[in-house]
């Protein structure tokens, strides 16, 4: 990845108290609750939600992202949940010490070009025989933002998705490759829905 590209994330993060939720995506929440806890790398973790959630239900979790604040954050929100750790690292030169159980993401997207396809083609490698490869994606762009807002997100179809990893099928079976809704509000307090990709793979 390039320098810009951590520039930019640890701008985004400084920029604001705290630049998401603080709670687990409900997408991840909803397809994880039925795999079998282990250890797991959660990438692009941003200020660690997933991964706090996913340690509370028994996983051991290291989540990764480039930015350092957001990383900081991530330790700090995770204090005393026992199985989360975090490294700041770029995803595109990182490589974890063993295979994992399960490799996830959620919205792996920035306005800022990097070689994301290549980096989910890489992780997959990082799972164990009988573990589990989750990506979730915004399948379109939230209703208040307008589509321009995401347009750096590369909003195309899960099977789309999965089709440029060109993973080997003999090694893996599709779990999961389709588009989930969930309730949300908007930044205003409106109401609505939003759309998210999942791709959701075990290795045989």
């Amino acid at each position: 990845m390039t320098e810009d590209l951590a520039d930019h994330w640890e701008q985004r993060y400084r920029e604001n108290s705290r630049a998401w939720s603080g709670k687990a995506n409900p997408t991840l929440v909803a397809v994880a609750s039925s795999l079998t806890p282990g250890t797991a790398i959660d990438m692009a973790c941003g200020e660690g939600a997933d991964v706090a959630w996913l340690a509370a239900q028994g996983w051991t979790v290291t989540g990764v992202d480039i930015s350092p604040t957001a990383i900081q954050r991530a330790r700090e929100a995770a204090a005393g949940i026992e199985g989360a750790s975090f490294v700041a690292a770029d995803l595109s030169q990182w490589l974890p010490d063993a295979p994992v159980d399960l490799v996830c993401s959620s919205f792996l997207h920035s306005t800022v070009a990097f070689p994301r396809t290549e980096i989910l083609r890489a992780a997959a490698s990082w799972v164990k025989p009988g573990g589990h490869f989750l990506t979730i994606t915004h399948a379109e762009a939230p209703w208040w933002s307008g589509l321009a807002h995401h347009d750096h997100a590369q909003l195309v179809a899960p099977e789309v998705d999965l089709d440029s990893l060109a993973l080997d099928p003999e090694l893996w079976e599709t779990i999961e490759v389709g588009v989930r809704e969930r309730d949300a509000v908007s930044p205003d307090g409106e109401p609505g829905v939003l759309r998210d990709g999942v791709i959701l793979l075990r290795r045989r």
